[in-house]
């Protein structure tokens, strides 16, 4: 049974920061690429970054682009989401997320999902 479990949510004023954590288990880690998605209020959820297995190749929304950043720790079981500038309009709760690639996952072809933690940017 795999399971992720996000934490470092919380509320932040706009234009700090936050990073996120995602904790593995219940697979090889390093077998699955790993992502993060968002779903704000009144919102579909949305791609925001993904990487490979190995760490090398990232994948980013536009949203994202220059502020964020997805890194894993292989040996932690760990991916994170350092997220910098945060704008209001990045409040949603994120999700982790793992599948077979990153581009898959950028396609939402996730095969596993996390419960959430939420992030809320005020002005």
């Amino acid at each position: 049974q795999v399971q992720l479990v996000e934490s470092g949510g919380g509320l932040v004023q706009a234009g700090g920061s936050l990073r996120l954590s995602c904790a593995a288990s219940g697979h090889t880690f390093s077998s699955k690429a790993m992502g993060w998605f968002r779903r704000a209020p009144g919102k579909d959820r949305e791609f925001v970054a993904a990487i490979s297995r190995s760490g090398v190749g990232t994948l980013y929304a536009d949203s994202g682009e220059g502020r964020f950043t997805i890194s894993r720790d292989n040996a932690k079981n760990t991916v994170y989401l350092q997220m910098n500038s945060l704008k209001p309009e990045d409040t949603a709760v994120y999700y982790c997320a793992a599948g077979s690639t990153a581009d898959g996952l950028r396609r939402s072809l996730a095969e596993y999902w996390g419960q959430g933690t939420q992030v809320t940017v005020s002005s």
